[in-house]
């Protein structure tokens, strides 16, 4: 698989990463299955998808737990990415920023993946109890003691970010620039997909002007774009997208015409090209710098994810993809 590089320090990884989270957390718990995300990980690597992305809140524990049982075997193969600055309670997600509680945090994902260093360590949230730059130089700490390679930075979330006149990164992009004067920033993550291009105006090309590493979280649209999803099938209730105003069967059907879009293009290119490998494609074709995270718990869906790193869309492919309607319905 094509090789590319995250941050100034030139960390290289497979074009298309892995999402872990789907194995332990936020979708149904009756799909997951220990033993089939053991073989999805393992086919990753495989297939050079060396960034595996995880975090300690997915869980809570358990996903960086399953993750330390593939790298106890082969730690050489992979690049570890994990996240801190979240705590899940029983209702509820908090953030916590302390120095203090970021280092023990970190102790703590180092005995779970079973490894002695962290390739990218994330903030998930800045806490705003804390200074941000307080949190961000805990962490510079960890690189200075050997325990983290690299740092990165989470986008914050689209309902902490909306205010009147606001764009949807600007919160981000200031944290950024807040934090890039105590350390520097090797990767920024944030949602990036055909039907949620919005980083693409201003995030994205902070990141381009400074050299930043960026993985484009959800690039599938949390499964709607792999045309897979039936309107009005529903979600098991333990499902994030069970409360997602766009995953409502109207909102579903309303958008199928950019599955439809996605499905014409893949035809184009071969019987075996399915809209979600052309959904990672465009992601892949927006920078050098961008690594697509699909989620993945199943080998199929990790095989189909890492070929689309071998399909190049042409300027008619991509015309097209860019005059597809913008998704309808909320995403707050």
């Amino acid at each position: 698989m094509e090789r590319r590089t995250i941050g100034a320090t030139a960390l290289a990884v497979g074009a298309v990463g892995l999402g872990c989270m789907p194995m332990s957390w936020a979708y149904s718990t009756s799909r997951q299955r220990g033993e089939d995300s053991l073989r999805a990980v393992h086919r990753a690597l495989d297939l050079g998808s060396t960034l595996l992305d995880t975090a300690d809140m997915y869980g809570p524990f358990t996903n960086e737990l399953l993750l330390g049982r593939v790298l106890k075997e082969r730690r050489a193969d992979a690049f570890v990415s994990t996240k801190v600055g979240l705590l899940v309670g029983d209702q509820h997600i908090v953030a916590n920023g302390r120095p203090g509680y970021v280092r023990r945090a970190c102790d703590a994902s180092l005995r779970r993946l079973q490894t002695d260093v962290i390739d990218l360590y994330q903030l998930h949230r800045a806490d705003p109890e804390v200074p941000v730059e307080e949190t961000w130089g805990a962490m510079a700490d960890l690189v200075r003691a050997g325990k983290v390679r690299a740092l990165g930075l989470c986008a914050v979330g689209a309902r902490s970010a909306r205010r009147p006149g606001a764009r949807l990164h600007d919160t981000t992009i200031r944290q950024l620039e807040r934090v890039q004067q105590v350390f520097p920033v090797s990767a920024v993550q944030a949602e990036l997909s055909v039907w949620s291009p919005e980083a693409v105006e201003a995030l994205l090309p902070w990141c381009g002007a400074r050299g930043v590493g960026f993985l484009a979280a959800m690039p599938l649209g949390n499964g709607f774009l792999t045309g897979t999803l039936t309107p009005g099938e529903g979600f098991e209730a333990d499902d994030l997208r069970a409360r997602h105003p766009r995953f409502t069967a109207e909102m579903m059907a309303a958008n199928q015409p950019i599955v439809v879009g996605l499905r014409r293009v893949a035809r184009r290119h071969g019987e075996d090209v399915t809209p979600a490998q052309v959904a990672l494609a465009w992601v892949l074709s927006l920078g050098g710098q961008v690594v697509p995270v699909p989620g993945a718990k199943r080998e199929r869906w990790v095989a189909e994810n890492a070929g689309a790193a071998e399909l190049r869309l042409t300027e008619t492919d991509l015309a097209e993809i860019a005059a597809l309607p913008a998704a309808q319905g909320s995403w707050d």
